[in-house]
């Protein structure tokens, strides 16, 4: 399969954009689904109102009690976004599959933020281990003995 420029992202080869939601999601941009409780007193229209607010948010739909929003883990995550709405008094759905769903979410998020702040491995450029260690040792050709001595006339 060969992609396109706009399916490329961070080096790697990409399916076409997907839709917001949960499934798992490559590389830095993350399109999710805030969900409001059917109970919330505020709507969705308020929380709009309250997203664009935030700095690099993009609201990317809405539908009655759902929001579509795309952002870069390096500004946001999932966790804090929620965690704004909170704090203003919105209500999010607290169904078990949700609750599920964001647990999974927090967690791969947090894994991909602690990993991004590893020192990059040599897992992919193991050879220039052995290259140095190579040079430093004496190899090949390489020998102690006099010419006149190693010849054999």
């Amino acid at each position: 399969m060969v992609a396109h420029a706009s399916q490329r992202r961070f080096g790697r080869e990409h399916r076409a954009p997907r839709k917001p939601g949960y499934g798992p999601q490559a590389g830095l941009m993350k399109h999710r689904e805030l969900r409001l409780c059917r109970r919330c007193p505020r709507g969705a229209d308020d929380a709009l109102e309250l997203i664009k607010r935030l700095d690099r948010v993009v609201v990317t739909g809405q539908r009655e009690r759902v929001i579509a929003i795309e952002y870069s883990l390096a500004d946001h995550s999932f966790r804090s976004i929620e965690r704004a709405l909170r704090r203003e008094g919105f209500q999010l759905d607290r169904s078990i599959g949700m609750r599920l769903i964001r647990a999974v979410l927090y967690f791969c998020e947090d894994t991909q933020l602690r990993n991004l702040r590893q020192p990059e491995r040599l897992i992919k450029k193991s050879n220039e281990i052995y290259v140095q260690a190579w040079e430093h040792h004496p190899h090949g050709d390489h020998d102690d003995t006099p010419s006149e001595l190693r010849e054999y006339r």
